[in-house]
């Protein structure tokens, strides 16, 4: 029912007016959804079931949230974001931003360069506008494999955060070496090798906490297991950095 109902919202409803009422065109689902058998963190509705998408990912039709974003919610209400924390976003969901902007307790610096997310600021990754020691706590959830010049990024993500702050680093994952070859340059070549049209490369997490540490940081993976009452997936990777 959700896939249908999708399809024939976006044939019916221009794109601009979709985004500016989803919140409240997702609320409508939300009688067909409920139940016991899960939760979702971040809007709080107790579901019957999440939605599985063709990727296999469950996300939820009340709040449109997919498994690393709640998962990621949870990591930082539990361990990471503090009050007074200044906080560095880069690409982040539409649940979350509008989440972190209501606390008066921090401050929120949510950045998305392309315009493609909800953010107040455009910072370049790889020169980010912001002094030494600036964050206590940054998260860059599925950036690093757009980035042409890597390791240039990771020096500035090291630069601006604040000695004894944390970087929460996620991108795609694969078995042994990171794998990159810069002569793929058209979205065709892009999609057929590194899996998305406009990624880079395919990193491998030892691949990935090697350059982290290359520019400085400390590292700690963490492998998450699966919770299926919460729909969050199994063997979820996310690299934790530290100054």
């Amino acid at each position: 029912m959700y896939n249908f109902l999708k399809s024939v919202v976006k044939n019916i409803i221009p794109k601009e007016i979709l985004i500016k009422n989803e919140d409240q065109l997702r609320k409508l689902l939300k009688p067909f959804y409920q139940g016991k058998n899960h939760i979702c963190t971040i809007c709080q509705t107790n579901l019957k079931q999440f939605v599985k998408l063709e990727n296999g990912d469950l996300i939820c039709p009340v709040c449109g949230s997919l498994p690393r974003t709640r998962r990621l919610n949870l990591l930082l209400e539990t361990h990471y974001l503090k009050p007074n924390s200044a906080f560095l976003d880069f690409s982040p969901s539409r649940m979350l931003y509008k989440k972190w902007k209501k606390r008066k307790d921090i401050s929120y610096f949510p950045t998305d360069f392309e315009n493609e997310f909800l953010s107040d600021y455009r910072f370049d990754i790889t020169k980010i506008d912001a002094k030494e020691n600036t964050f206590d706590l940054i998260v860059c959830y599925h950036i690093l494999e757009h980035i042409v010049k890597d390791e240039i990024a990771m020096k500035e993500l090291y630069r601006v955060l604040k000695p004894g702050g944390s970087v929460l680093i996620q991108t795609p994952f694969k078995n042994g070496e990171i794998y990159e070859d810069y002569s793929k340059t058209t979205p065709q070549e892009r999609l057929k090798y590194f899996g998305q049209d406009d990624h880079v490369r395919i990193y491998s997490v030892s691949g990935l906490e090697k350059r982290l540490n290359g520019a400085g940081f400390k590292t700690d993976v963490q492998i998450f297991e699966e919770d299926i009452y919460q729909g969050f997936s199994k063997n979820e990777v996310v690299i934790v950095c530290r100054k």
